[in-house]
């Protein structure tokens, strides 16, 4: 009967199938020589490859977590950048917000105390009296005027009208200018200009402020806005 050889991965003869023993020839001899050689060969081949292919896989592997890493910073970077910005917006809206409320806040305090002087001034006005309701005198003193100056004037204009009246006549009704002709309480000129306000002004105090008050509004637009003029200018 024929001979039957296994050979292991190591080359070794693991079973001989009973029966008589053929004589090999030297060709069958190269022969099966030959074939174990080759098959021992191949096995080292074989180990190669699975290292390889392990080493590829734990390299790819490591290239994925790298790879999951980086996304990973990438995306805690991103999210802190979000977050400070919001941050940022946040509190620079609540700034905003701030300073347009202050800005209102002011805006409105201003309004309010511009409504409330124009109340006051309102009511000054409405408590002064008329040059024409007072009586007539021959003479009058500095106190006198003064009195008849504080009823006509608007309380918050009486320091700068009379500034300018002190000034300019020392609060002397019948004062006179020889040199121009300027004339009265007011320093007119020329003093005639004050009949608009009563054929009586050479001789009625009442009647030089009523003019006086006048000239001031319409040419200064109050007798403060002129006796700022005065200041820079020493006359009005």
């Amino acid at each position: 009967m024929a001979s039957a050889t296994a050979v292991t991965t190591v080359g070794a003869v693991v079973g001989v199938a009973s029966g008589s023993t053929p004589q090999q020839t030297s060709n069958d001899f190269e022969a099966t020589a030959a074939e174990d050689a080759t098959l021992l060969a191949d096995i080292p081949a074989g180990q190669q490859a699975r290292v390889q292919t392990a080493t590829l896989t734990q390299q790819a592997d490591a290239q994925a977590d790298a790879a999951q890493a980086g996304a990973r910073k990438s995306a805690e970077e991103a999210a802190r950048k979000s977050a400070a910005e919001a941050a940022t917006a946040k509190k620079e809206a609540a700034v905003k917000k701030a300073e347009e409320a202050k800005k209102k806040a002011d805006e409105l305090a201003k309004q309010r105390e511009k409504e409330a002087k124009e109340k006051e001034l309102a009511a000054s006005r409405s408590a002064t009296r008329d040059a024409s309701s007072f009586t007539v005198q021959s003479s009058y003193s500095v106190g006198d005027v003064q009195a008849m100056a504080r009823q006509i004037v608007p309380a918050d204009q009486f320091q700068c009208f009379s500034n300018i009246v002190s000034h300019e006549s020392g609060w002397n009704y019948r004062a006179t200018n020889a040199g121009s002709g300027a004339y009265g309480l007011v320093q007119a000129l020329p003093g005639s200009k004050m009949a608009s306000a009563g054929a009586d002004w050479q001789t009625n105090p009442a009647t030089q402020i009523k003019w006086g008050l006048n000239y001031m509004d319409g040419r200064y637009g109050s007798p403060c806005g002129a006796w700022s003029f005065w200041q820079a200018n020493s006359w009005y």
